[in-house]
This record gives C-alpha cells, structure tokens and sequence, in this order.
C-alpha cells in the first residue's frame, strides 16, 4: 500500500463533434444542404427487459429558413447497412416515437433475437428538389433502462495498482439526490486512502439518455496523508443500467499539482 504518490502534471482535451460524413454515398449525399436536428431523445434505449412496450421519442427539426420535401428514417441493426425505410416525415418540427416491436419487424427481425448490447442504427435521408442527403448515424442499443435503485447503495470501489491505477480497494456508499435521480452522491472514496474526507461526497450526474456519466472537479480531503492539500478528483465514465457497474476514468489533483488520471470500478455489493 503506498503512502505518496508523487504528483506531475497533465493536459487532458476531450472533443466530441458530431457532424455529417463527406463521403459519397449511394442512398444519398452527406455534408451538403440540410442538416436536420435531433434534440429532446428520450427514452435512448430499447428497454431489454420490456422489448414488446419499449419505445425511443426524439425530435426533427430543420434549420431555420429552410425546408425539406421529406425526411425519411432509415435503419440499420448492428451496424449491418440494411437502411430500411423506418418512418417518412413531411412536417417539422416532427416529434418521432419508435417501438422496438415496429422496428425490428421492419427489419425482419423477431424481438427473440434481441439482445442486450445490440445496437439500432437510425439515419435521417432528406430529400430536398430531388437532392438527397444523409446524417450520420442515430444508435439506440438494447439496454436495461436506469432505476436509482440500481445506481444507488453500497458498492465496492476498485482502482488498480500504481502508477496504473490510484492503488485502492474498498466499500463507499453511493446515495441519489431527493429531487434528481440521475445526480449520484460518492462517500468515502478518499477514506479508501487512509484521509479523512472533510470535503466530499463526489458528485457523478448520470446522462438520462446515453448514461454516460460525468464528474465535475470536488475536492474531498484537506488534508492528504500530512504533505498535500485539498485533493480532487473529476472525469468521466460509463454507467450499466444492467448491473449498476460505473466505470470511471478520474483526474486526481491537489493544491501542489496533478497525479494524473486513473481508472476506477465501482460495482454493487451482494
């Protein structure tokens, strides 16, 4: 077990853009005229545990100024290019409700052969004066849906040794917001270190549609083993609605510099 870790220094850049392709395309051409909007996706799975109710909800705008003959929903299944017709929408903004049971059957595909980790690739082909453009891609996989009751209680944290992980193993307790489901309260993560958490519980928010998680800067100790002050950790990570595993990848610094960035697994305890 250690008792230092030496801090250094690191600049981290996490860009993610979402865009349209320039590539040709026999259904259509990307990156030119149209772009059409995705906003307000919720539900963002195909619940796996209630494929015949299951349903995604998303809405179609154009951008301002502009107008479209129609948009047609074409889909895909694990990435497989089927590019079936799913839906065709000629009045925007639209609010758009697939079933996983439409779906699938569209595609030829009984709910049986779903499983959990398959993914739905939904495109947007607009047809403008006879042009047809393409959006990337929309994934919707096959997932259990987010219960804070599976988020939440006691859970067992585990980061690898060091300098590969931050070297600690050890229960803490992960508690909701009374008003928010998807903000997650860590406590007792820095006790893990042997250090008093005067300044703690992180805090994790959940992405209600992607469960991706994120973890703003929060420093949880003071005091840290005598020689460093106010450590904090931020970062970001993964959240299975499945089994309530996070995995997280946190930047840990303190007032004299940064230790760099660590994986850490938390998984629910029997």
């Amino acid at each position: 077990m250690k008792k230092f870790k030496i801090p250094g220094f690191i600049i981290m850049l996490i860009a993610l853009t979402i865009s349209c392709e320039d590539l040709p395309d026999p259904a259509g051409e990307r990156s030119v005229a149209i772009v059409p909007g995705i906003s307000n996706l919720n539900p963002g799975v195909f619940d796996v545990n209630d494929l015949e109710n299951s349903y995604v909800r998303f809405t179609i705008t154009l951008p301002q100024g502009t107008s479209s003959d129609k948009v047609t929903i074409i889909g895909s299944y694990n990435n497989n290019h089927a590019d079936v017709t799913i839906t065709e929408l000629t009045s925007f903004p639209a609010v758009v409700t697939l079933t996983s049971a439409e779906t699938a059957r569209k595609m030829g595909l009984a709910l049986t052969d779903l499983e959990r980790g398959d993914v739905f690739n939904f495109e947007l082909l607009i047809t403008t004066n006879g042009r047809a453009t393409r959006s990337t891609p929309l994934n919707i996989p096959v997932a259990c849906v987010y219960s804070v009751n599976m988020a939440t209680g006691s859970y067992h944290s585990f980061s690898p040794a060091y300098p590969g992980g931050w070297e600690t193993e050890g229960d803490i307790t992960l508690t909701g917001d009374d008003d928010d489901p998807y903000t997650i309260y860590v406590s007792g993560l820095e006790e893990l270190d042997g250090n008093v958490e005067d300044l703690g519980p992180l805090v994790m928010h959940v992405n209600p549609v992607t469960y991706a998680v994120t973890v703003p800067k929060k420093a949880l100790a003071s005091s840290v083993w005598g020689v460093y002050h106010n450590i904090a950790y931020e970062g970001s990570g993964t959240f299975s609605t499945c089994d309530g595993t996070y995995s997280l990848n946190l930047l840990i610094t303190v007032d004299e510099g940064t230790f760099g960035t660590f994986p850490f697994t938390f998984t629910r305890n029997p």
